[in-house]
């Protein structure tokens, strides 16, 4: 997957709880200002480590029941799942390098 996959409640069963790789959700909206900050971070990961990891990215307006499912309250918001449970946050929008180091911890665990 060479870009991150938008995923909305009809694939987010297949996408990301079934995944078979681990996955790192974006929990972003359009007129965010920080979620926009991170979205080029966001896809350059999606490419660097692609095989290993899915990105995904799911819009809180228009699948608010996902959102609150997961405690989200600001956002970005990156969740990383890993055989369909939530296993580590990112809160607020971080630097790349920040991003990586908790992409390989996770991958680590």
């Amino acid at each position: 997957m060479p870009e991150p996959m938008d995923v909305n409640g009809d694939s987010w069963q297949s996408s990301v709880i079934d995944s078979e790789l681990p996955v790192l959700v974006d929990f972003w909206a359009e007129w965010c200002g920080p979620c926009k900050m991170i979205a080029p971070a966001v896809h350059d990961l999606a490419l660097e480590y692609e095989g290993k990891l899915n990105v995904a990215k799911l819009d809180v307006d228009n699948d608010p029941d996902i959102a609150a499912r997961y405690g989200i309250r600001s956002i970005p918001a990156l969740i990383f799942f890993k055989n369909g449970q939530p296993v580590d946050q990112i809160i607020g929008a971080q630097p790349k390098p920040a991003l990586k180091r908790k992409i390989e911890a996770v991958l680590e665990s």
